[in-house]
């Protein structure tokens, strides 16, 4: 099995994207969506992004790589009558079965950026792009002080090194990488701008439930913990990631959860 494949869908993605609901929503009514768009929400999980974009009247097409969220996704869309919605499975790096130029939107908020050949990537969603359309992306910042970066950070620290080649997701929280990207798939650098953003993950439970939840279906994490037992090194990393999670709740009420999370937004317009 493809290994980006096998890490998403080894857990359920769908625990975790429960808490992102409100923020989802929230985005998509940034990205001046009309009824007549056509959307492709990449690397969509089970729709957090593309069930509100439909019900802002587009049609959307949600591409994951991971089987059990594309059928989490058409489940949520048939739930909620949403006929404008369909998911179906598709690599980032490869979406030869999808048309030139046939979406006038392509967003991808924490999901391509985890596709192993950024480059081809960057070329991919600007040759689904029509012109004029655009490219919307959420990518996590390496380094940055928020959760999910820290989250990412602490688990590699306890995974073995990534084979030769590697290139860190992370990288596409860095703006002149992603310029260089989208440079090489032909979009010149003026039409490439970015601002700083928040997402906030809101639970009906603790800080350590919420850790419990990325421990228990966050690929990434479980990767991680998976490591640290043979090393004998799991409670460590549990005392580090409980702390985490704990120490960056802001609400007030220690029995519910509300972390934010900051993010690069990537707009390019093609």
């Amino acid at each position: 099995m493809n290994p980006n494949q096998a890490l998403w869908e080894k857990g359920d993605f769908t625990k975790v994207a429960a808490t992102m609901r409100e923020s989802g929503t929230a985005l998509v009514a940034q990205l001046e969506i009309t009824k007549d768009m056509t959307i492709l929400d990449l690397g969509c999980g089970d729709g957090t992004t593309a069930l509100p974009e439909a019900k802002l009247g587009a049609t959307v097409l949600g591409v994951d790589i991971a089987r059990n969220l594309v059928d989490a996704g058409n489940r949520r869309a048939n739930a909620e009558g949403l006929t404008n919605c369909t998911f179906q499975e598709g690599d980032a790096c490869d979406l030869s079965d999808l048309n030139d130029q046939s979406f006038d939107l392509v967003v991808s908020i924490f999901g391509a950026m985890f596709a192993p050949k950024p480059f081809d990537v960057a070329k991919e969603m600007v040759r689904v792009t029509r012109p004029g359309g655009r490219i919307v992306m959420g990518n996590w910042i390496p380094g940055d002080p928020t959760l999910v970066a820290q989250v990412l950070k602490i688990s590699s620290a306890y995974t073995p090194p990534p084979p030769e080649g590697f290139l860190s997701p992370m990288l596409w929280g860095i703006e002149s990488h992603v310029t260089e990207r989208f440079e090489k798939a032909g979009i010149a650098k003026e039409n490439i701008t970015f601002l700083r953003d928040t997402f906030t993950f809101n639970a009906p439970y603790s800080p350590s439930e919420f850790f419990n939840t990325f421990k228990t279906y966050y690929g990434p994490t479980m990767n991680a913990f998976e490591a640290a037992e043979k090393n004998g090194k799991a409670l460590e990393l549990d005392q580090e990631l409980d702390a985490l999670f704990n120490s960056q709740n802001k609400s007030p009420d220690t029995s519910t959860t509300s972390i934010p999370a900051t993010f690069l937004r990537v707009m390019v317009q093609c």
